[in-house]
């Protein structure tokens, strides 16, 4: 029984493991395009005229 458990303990740490990097890289990519698009919506509002 315990082995079964230390198996199902391993493989649940790498599962977490693995999606704190993938949101990690998705976290950061989002960040990213949001400050370059950012970036851009203020460096475009001088060419609007009302």
């Amino acid at each position: 029984m315990e082995e079964k458990t230390y198996k199902v303990m391993g493989g649940s740490g790498a599962l977490n493991i693995a999606l704190g990097v993938v949101s990690l890289v998705v976290g950061v990519t989002s960040g990213v395009l949001l400050v370059i698009s950012g970036a851009k919506l203020l460096a475009g509002r001088n060419k609007i005229l009302f």
